[in-house]
């Protein structure tokens, strides 16, 4: 159940957070923006970067180049003003680094040039958690430089470093008034992340989970307890499972649950499938266990469109500073196109509502579409 008008007004305001998937700046994103890097990919089938631009413009067309920062933002921007969440959290799947030692053996490698660090602040990010599959794409010196250019940028980050102790550490955001939000981010090899990448007492690297077991909960819960004081919202943001298909494992409701239970967190905010997933409630705290890419440059790669992924969803969930309870949960959505996001047509939100309502619902949560065409978690 939801908490009720008379139970919210005996709390503090709602702390609402800004939350979303998967923000992918590099290769033909970052070729349109004003400082592009060298376009050269050490890919299998393609090696530059502006022949993912030209794929996307045999599909829809002229792209402009090169576009202001804020262009990629598009109607995003728009919804980010209008509702004016206390806090902003994306997953940076991107090195932003000029480094050249590009990971071998890996098939795919993102970055954005540092000059292009304003795409990121224009929309005003307060924290991207880097536990994932991209930010190492670049070697260690390009890890190094994206953790200083987004420092330098006051934007805190959450799940890499350089040691395990660094990439455990957590990002506190305070919110004048409000309370404090403890982000803290990891990820699984199932999402594609290397065993090597893993961060140890002496080497560099993300907060990898080698399993999903009490332990790990165990391990994350100690990790809350030296950090969160009455009234803190703390988030667990995990890159996991595979990129496409809506199939939640038993193993990942199962480690969400423990963490709710056992390790004092207030929402899960996972990641890493390439299309929104099913959403949870669970004992009143929210449960994101895929919220899709949000922005990439796939737009004229083939295969999988029956999941379209090139609609993504902002995630705007209010959430109540004394308890940690979802007093609301209200997405939008977009559609990717141009390389930049857009509000979607009547019937693509009406198809976004279909699906996450069919697989949200398995999980006792029901999705509404409003009349403003947005989406809605009833639970």
């Amino acid at each position: 159940m939801a908490i009720t008008d008379s139970e919210a007004s005996t709390q503090k305001t709602p702390i609402t957070l800004f939350l979303c998937g998967d923000v992918m700046t590099g290769r033909g994103i970052d070729q349109i923006l004003p400082h592009p890097s060298k376009p050269q990919l050490y890919e299998p089938y393609v090696q530059n970067a502006q022949e993912y631009v030209e794929l996307a413009e045999e599909i829809n067309g002229k792209i402009p180049r090169p576009v202001s920062f804020d262009y990629i933002w598009g109607d995003a921007l728009v919804e980010l003003e209008k509702i004016a969440p206390d806090a902003r959290i994306i997953n940076l799947e991107t090195s932003i680094t000029t480094s050249d030692e590009f990971w071998v053996n890996k098939g795919i490698h993102y970055r954005m040039h540092p000059q292009n660090m304003p795409s990121l602040t224009v929309a005003k990010i307060d924290c991207c958690v880097l536990a994932n599959n991209h930010v190492l794409d670049w070697g260690y010196a390009g890890l190094t430089e994206t953790l200083r250019i987004l420092t330098n940028a006051h934007i805190k980050t959450a799940g890499a470093g350089a040691n395990l102790q660094a990439a455990q550490s957590r990002a506190i955001l305070d919110i004048p008034l409000k309370g404090r939000i403890i982000i803290i981010s990891c990820g699984t090899e199932s999402s594609g992340i290397a065993y090597e990448w893993a961060a140890s007492a002496r080497k560099a690297g993300v907060y990898f989970l080698t399993d999903l077991s009490r332990k790990t909960v165990d391990q994350i819960a100690t990790l809350v307890r030296q950090n969160k004081h009455p009234g803190d919202i703390v988030i667990v943001s995990i890159h996991w499972g595979g990129n496409w298909g809506y199939r939640i494992p038993e193993e990942h409701i199962d480690f969400a649950h423990m963490l709710i239970d056992s390790a004092e967190i207030d929402l899960l905010h996972g990641h890493s499938s390439h299309h929104p997933i099913g959403l949870e409630v669970y004992k009143e705290k929210l449960i994101l266990y895929g919220c899709g890419d949000f922005l990439n440059d796939y737009e004229g790669i083939g295969g999988h469109e029956h999941y379209r992924g090139d609609l993504s969803l902002m995630y705007f969930a209010s959430i109540a500073p004394a308890t940690g309870k979802l007093v609301s949960l209200e997405m939008v959505p977009l559609q990717i196109k141009y390389f930049r996001l857009n509000r979607t047509s009547a019937e693509d939100a009406y198809w976004l509502q279909r699906i996450l309502d069919e697989h949200s619902s398995k999980l006792n949560c029901r999705i509404e579409l409003t009349s403003d065409q947005k989406l809605k978690a009833v639970y």
